[in-house]
């Protein structure tokens, strides 16, 4: 079975964590309505703490979690797949950005904690810290579903490569990227990157994205994206809180292998400056 149909929620989170997960779970029922089998969540969906110093308090561990549990019980309740973008999860004393697959008797199957940080400043004084509060990862992630390899990832590393190129060679046929991309980021490289991890690998891309204005001075782009292997976007969400579908068959991952071989033709190399 290679054949699945794929949604993408995207949302407005802000502090207001039942409100933002009370969202979501009426939009996942509706993701079922319409036929959905593998339902992609954004980054942090339950919560957009822009405070570092305030994100302690709002960071539970994965037992006690409000919105994983919730989210655990819808795909208990409906027999769906659900990628959780990623939550703020309280483990051994610090905190991870971690993306969790939850299959259709609502049990964790994959964990993948994000591991490149946002520590960036943009102009007019717009600047993010992510490792403040956040500890990073060490692990890339592939994991086996009924359809194929799915290859997890988080936001910002989308500006990494390296990383892709090893889900592809460790053969990943889809790879997700949820994230909060920033507007002034998104509005400059996110339908590029996404496309261009999406051709570089073969791989279908299923990119959840949130939207809109969280709280304080923080905004994400949206224009959540599913891409299919040779880079065409399948659906984009726009500017706005909803929905995105796509009936994908991974079985076209081969075939755009084969037509361009990159992943067997890649060779190792040195690196001399001069």
């Amino acid at each position: 079975m290679t054949e699945l149909r794929v949604a993408c929620i995207q949302n407005t989170a802000t502090r207001d964590i039942t409100a933002n997960v009370d969202w979501v779970c009426a939009r996942i029922d509706e993701c079922v309505v319409e036929g959905a089998e593998f339902i992609a969540l954004p980054e942090t969906v339950g919560l957009i703490e822009p405070v570092n110093e305030q994100i302690p308090a709002a960071t539970y561990s994965e037992i006690d979690d409000i919105g994983l549990n919730a989210f655990r019980a819808r795909a208990r309740e409906h027999g769906v797949t659900i990628l959780v973008g990623s939550q703020l999860i309280l483990e051994n004393d610090k905190i991870f950005n971690r993306s969790l697959l939850l299959d259709t008797n609502g049990e964790i199957r994959a964990r993948y904690d994000k591991l490149h940080m946002f520590d960036i400043e943009l102009k007019h004084g717009e600047a993010y810290r992510e490792s403040d509060a956040i500890a990073p990862g060490d692990k890339a992630i592939i994991v086996e579903t009924p359809w194929g390899k799915l290859g997890l990832s988080i936001c910002y590393d989308l500006r990494f490569g390296a990383l892709y190129r090893a889900l592809a060679q460790g053969g990943a046929e889809f790879i997700t990227i949820p994230a909060a991309f920033t507007q002034t980021t998104g509005q400059a490289h996110w339908h590029t990157l996404v496309r261009a991890r999406a051709i570089e690998t073969g791989a279908f891309i299923i990119a959840p994205n949130q939207c809109g204005h969280h709280c304080d001075k923080r905004y994400s782009y949206g224009h959540s994206l599913i891409v299919d292997p040779w880079g065409e976007i399948l659906a984009d969400g726009g500017s706005e809180p909803g929905l995105i579908y796509a009936d994908i068959d991974l079985e076209q991952v081969q075939k755009v292998r084969s037509r361009i071989p990159s992943l067997k033709n890649e060779r190792s190399f040195t690196l001399e400056q001069k």
